[in-house]
């Protein structure tokens, strides 16, 4: 076992793949029809943001980690249909802890309020209840996060990820990576482990979003869909 997990490793190494960037497609083509505003949270470097500008007129993206932040900005820099800050998605509910300083909050409304790998860094309830306050009537919530395997179903999934993995990365990746991805040069992304289920997630969702769609995917994802009501 130990043998098959440093192959994995080594293969995962070799032929590395952006979980990330792998949903913007699912996220383009979830947006509302005719969205015009969408607020990408936790946008980090810009990847999705440069995504939906393909797509709509108006896009604003948020990161709590500054370095992020500016990265994201920088990429952007020039293009009018952007705006980047270094601000909480949050703040608005339970201030700052007299770190750097933070802009206004963020003002509403949006079409769309997007997260990929963010919704896990923040409480679920305030930060679903905070997308609910910013869509306008029929906008959507589109999010990509993780969850804690808790359960043989979990474990099942998590290990039927740990084995397509390598497959995902050979797909994108058929030729063997040799040193730093451009990816991984410069500040990183701040990492966190998710701390609810599935299940947990799922059930406490539903209380603050009625409707809330959740599904499994690859790369260890959850997906969740909810629809502001018209």
């Amino acid at each position: 076992m130990l043998a098959a997990g440093r192959s994995l490793a080594r293969l995962n190494a070799r032929h590395p793949w952006d979980h990330n960037e792998h949903f913007h497609r699912w996220v383009l083509a979830n947006l509302p029809p005719r969205a015009e505003r969408v607020l990408d949270v936790g946008c980090g470097r810009g990847g999705l943001v440069a995504a939906l500008r393909t797509r709509v007129a108006m896009v604003e993206g948020i990161d709590t980690d500054p370095a992020m932040a500016a990265l994201a900005a920088s990429r952007h820099a020039g293009d009018p249909g952007v705006r980047i800050r270094h601000a909480d998605f949050l703040a608005h509910d339970r201030g700052h802890d007299g770190g750097a300083p933070c802009p206004e909050h963020v003002a509403g409304p949006f079409d769309a309020v997007t997260m990929i790998a963010s919704l896990h860094h923040m409480d679920l309830e305030p930060a679903l209840e905070r997308a609910r306050e910013l869509l306008r009537p029929g906008g959507r919530l589109l999010a990509v996060t993780l969850t804690r395997p808790a359960g043989l179903v979990d474990g099942l999934w998590d290990l039927g990820n740990v084995l397509t993995n390598p497959l995902m990365g050979f797909v994108s990746h058929p030729r063997a990576v040799r040193g730093p991805t451009r990816d991984q040069e410069g500040p990183q992304m701040p990492v966190r482990e998710a701390e609810l289920s599935l299940a947990a997630m799922r059930r406490r969702g539903e209380r603050v979003l009625p409707g809330l769609r959740t599904r499994r995917r690859e790369g260890f994802r959850v997906t969740l869909r909810w629809d502001a009501p018209a």
